[in-house]
Order: C-alpha cells, then sequence, then structure tokens
C-alpha cells in the first residue's frame, strides 16, 4: 500500500492510493499518525477499500503533496552508513552506528521550498532511506524482531549544512541538521510488502546533473540491524522517522559546489518516489 497526505501545510487530508485513484482515509482515521501506525492499519484500509466507503479525493492529482506521515514525535538519523560516503567524508566506515537528531519541524512536504540557513556556505543534499515505526520497539533481542515495528518506508533529504554540523559543533552533528524544512520526505510511505528494502536503487541530482547513484545494498547496517540497535538505547514510538544514512556524491566530499538561492535538488528512490525542492534565500520575517 502506498499512503500519503495532500494539502495545504498544517491541513493535509491523509489518503491511501490505489492505482490512479487518491481514497479518502478520513473515515479512518484523522491522519497518518502514530495512533494510524500502531494497529492494524493495513487490515482496516484493505476492508475499508473492499467495502467502498473510502470516497475518491477529487482534484489530488492538484494538491500540494505533504510529508506522508504527520508530525513524528522522532526523528533519528544514522551517519555514515555507506561506505564510499564515509571514505569520501575522510573518515573510516564506522564499526557501530553512528546517530544524531533532527528536530520534527524539519519534516516537511517532498516538494515544498528549502530556506538556506542565515550565513551558510555550506548548505548540501543527502538522499537516504525512511523507516517509519509502526510499532513501540524497546530493548529488541535481535535484528529478526525489527520488521514486526516497520510500518513502511519513504524517501528523504537529510539537508545539511555543513559548517555548522562540522566546524561549530562542539563535537555534534546536530546543529547543521536541525535548520527548519531540514527533511523533505515522500511523497509516500510504502508498506514494506511492497518493495525489498535491501535492494534499492538511490539517487540525485541538482540542477538536473547526476550527483548520488547507489542501492541500499551498499548500506554498512541494513534497516533490521539500525532499528534493533537503536531500541537499546531509545524507545520508538509509532510514526517515528529513522533515517539511514546517504551514498557518496554530496558536496561535502569536495566533488560538487555547495548549493545556493536557485538551486533545485532532486532525490529519487526505486519504488518510494522522487522530490523537488528548490532552494531559495534566507529572509528576515516582517
Amino acid at each position: 500500500m502506498k499512503f500519503a497526505r495532500l494539502g495545504p501545510a498544517g491541513a493535509e487530508i491523509p489518503v491511501v492510493i490505489e492505482g490512479d485513484r487518491h481514497l479518502d482515509l478520513r473515515a479512518l482515521t484523522s491522519d497518518v499518525n502514530g495512533d494510524f501506525l500502531a494497529g492494524d492499519f493495513r487490515s482496516r484500509v484493505a476492508e475499508a477499500i473492499a467495502s467502498g466507503i473510502l470516497p475518491e479525493l477529487a482534484d489530488a492529482a492538484a494538491m500540494r503533496i505533504g510529508a506522508p506521515i504527520a508530525r513524528p514525535s522522532a526523528v533519528i538519523c544514522i551517519g555514515q552508513n555507506y561506505a564510499a560516503h564515509a571514505r569520501e567524508s575522510g573518515a573510516e566506515p564506522p564499526t557501530v552506528p553512528i546517530m544524531f537528531l533532527k528536530t520534527p519541524n524539519t519534516v516537511v512536504g517532498p516538494n515544498d521550498a528549502v530556506t538556506i540557513p542565515r550565513g551558510s556556505e555550506k548548505t548540501d543534499w543527502e538522499v537516504e532511506l525512511g523507516i517509519v515505526i509502526g510499532a513501540r520497539a524497546a530493548y529488541l533481542d535481535s535484528p529478526e524482531d525489527a520488521d514486526a515495528h516497520i510500518a513502511g518506508y519513504v524517501v528523504a533529504n537529510d539537508v545539511s549544512e555543513r559548517a555548522f554540523q562540522m566546524e561549530v559543533s562542539g563535537g555534534q552533528w546536530s546543529k547543521g541538521k536541525i535548520a527548519p524544512g531540514f527533511n523533505p520526505t515522500g511523497p509516500w510511505l510504502v508498506t514494506p510488502d511492497e518493495v525489498d528494502v535491501d535492494d534499492l536503487r538511490l539517487r540525485s541530482w541538482v540542477n538536473r546533473e547526476p550527483r548520488q547513484d547507489s542501492n541500499t545494498n551498499d548500506m554498512i547496517f541494513d534497516v533490521r540491524v539500525i532499528v534493533h540497535h537503536l531500541s537499546q538505547y531509545v524507545t520508538l514510538e509509532p510514526g517515528d522517522l529513522i533515517l539511514t544514512g546517504t551514498p557518496q556524491g554530496v558536496a561535502f566530499g569536495g566533488r560538487f559546489p555547495y548549493l545556493t538561492a536557485g538551486d533545485v535538488v532532486e532525490i529519487e528512490i526505486e519504488g518510494l518516489g522522487h522530490q523537488r525542492q528548490e532552494f531559495v534565500a534566507w529572509e528576515a520575517e516582517k
């Protein structure tokens, strides 16, 4: 199944995509949020589709696409999870997952404009596979237990400001990760039965020029290892989002320039959809 949220920011309508139809989910839930995902949402939606109680959303194709999940309680990220990206960053591949945090207000629609922070000269892109949690996970016994706690997968752009991340960080990365809008997400939440998460092509472009081109089979720590590992340190709640790292081909590697106002970034993961963001200059609020 594919789920989306359509409409103005803060007033998105939850839908399930059935072929070329967008079916309104409000008969079942107010949003694609933790409460909805914590239940047997796939069976409930399948029954609702079969019974015909979900009307088709008019003008869906013309509506803004929001993030496919409502604001999560936590956005947890894994760093340097592709060996080639670690090397282009000047680091050896990690032996345990590196964790950092983004704030929930970074999560925006996949095609929303992204504001370059005030004073930034090193804003960067990162195509990433995102895991959406569907059941509370704490102290899982093994990676094999992780599948039962995953609601689905999303495309995410882990936008980063490298000077804030590395030069004025005080040893932590999150300063360069938490500007508002720094996590375009979607267009869809795709349930695990729809994709082979261990073999998905990831790509990015800047102004239509290729940047990243890799596959999730190159991850150092796969999705099950990540969920199991994180559960030893943090309780993962339904609706939480985990970003699993980016492959080589970002500006931080030195081969490409950083983003400036007017640049357009596109990212895509096979089976999970395509994003497009224009990067715009920061302006003081009037």
